[in-house]
């Protein structure tokens, strides 16, 4: 997250820093063309904040602003408020643009016909994610200050990690890894005693919508990101690897929400499976791929009706999940405080 931060800090922190919280007596570097060059102050101290790039293939040179404020760039609370911030626009932009593109290009606007699709749901998911963002914001803000202030294992060229090899299987390793744990930590959120408290927010949604793919409590949330920022503190990643690899994760949350069930494989955990869980609650925990499902006995195949279009949406389809549902909420939460839509009419 350096690259990123020293992004921010270029562009827009820098100014707004040096404008909140203006230096007495800013000092720029000896090599600088800013005005004030060698007037430095005798009680400057002499451990004043020297710029380095985060990475030797990009850099942004600062500018002026960069050494007018009295937080420096490499003050941890500047830097912990600023990664804060950064995560927080970032998780609601990602969101926004992709479960925007994927509702308009992607799910089947038929789902709201569905008996257990609810009133109001994407008003509901999206109030319920603009609660939930920045408070996983602020949990996730201190793992990427540690990262910042060199504490994990990300490295930036290739002679400073294992070898070119690990460029490429640094990838998968890492979907392994996450795909693992996140199936522990999901499964033990279906545990009676935490279900009811954290990951039923989550469960609400029935029939999701791509909206429905951040909209958790905001410690659920989080304790399904934790591998992700473990795995940086335990192994080598290399630091665009890791950006990229972020992105993707939250994009790939909002494909497996989307409804379009296209991948009708017995490997990827994608959309089809993804909605057994949320229709049948004890199936398909994991994020990926279903190879832990199967190990473990919680993989439930997708009914193959799902992956034909003039069968997917018909009224027999949607009673047998009804009727199942429906014994299953009742052994999983008891009463059913859902308000769902008036009865569906009928589709051809």
């Amino acid at each position: 997250m350096d690259i990123v931060l020293e992004l921010f800090d270029t562009f827009v922190f820098d100014s707004l820093y040096a404008a909140a919280l203006p230096a007495k007596s800013p000092v720029f570097p000896a090599n600088s063309t800013f005005s004030g060059v060698g007037e430095v102050p005798s009680a400057y101290p002499p451990t004043a904040w020297q710029y380095a790039p985060a990475s030797d293939y990009l850099s942004f040179q600062p500018g002026q602003a960069a050494y007018m404020s009295q937080w420096s760039r490499d003050d941890w609370k500047r830097q912990f408020v600023s990664l804060y911030l950064i995560t927080w626009i970032f998780g609601l932009i990602t969101y926004f643009l992709f479960a925007t593109l994927s509702y308009v290009f992607i799910f089947d606007k038929a789902t709201f016909k569905h008996p257990k699709y609810l009133k109001n749901q994407i008003r509901l998911e999206i109030s319920q994610t603009n609660r939930a963002i920045p408070l996983m914001a602020l949990l996730t803000a201190p793992c990427f200050l540690l990262e910042v202030r060199g504490y994990s294992h990300l490295y930036d060229t290739t002679a400073e990690g294992p070898g070119m090899w690990y460029n490429i299987v640094q990838f998968p390793f890492f979907i392994l890894f996450t795909d693992f744990f996140i199936y522990l930590i999901h499964r033990g959120l279906h545990h009676p005693k935490i279900y009811k408290h954290l990951h039923k927010s989550h469960h609400k949604w029935i029939m999701p919508t791509p909206y429905a793919s951040h909209a958790f409590h905001p410690v659920d949330g989080f304790a399904q990101s934790i591998p992700y920022h473990v795995f940086p503190f335990v192994f080598p990643l290399q630091k665009f690897a890791y950006v990229f690899l972020f992105m993707f994760i939250n994009i790939w949350t909002i494909a497996i929400h989307d409804g379009e069930y296209v991948a009708d494989n017995p490997i990827i955990n994608g959309a089809a499976c993804h909605t057994m869980h949320h229709l049948y609650f004890n199936f398909n925990y994991g994020q990926f791929t279903t190879l832990w499902d199967r190990l473990c006995g919680s993989y439930r195949k997708p009914n193959d009706e799902l992956f034909k279009k003039e069968l997917k949406f018909c009224q027999s389809e949607w009673k047998k999940q009804t009727e199942e549902m429906e014994k299953i909420v009742k052994e999983v939460e008891g009463k059913d405080d859902r308000n769902y839509l008036p009865e569906p009419k009928k589709v051809r």
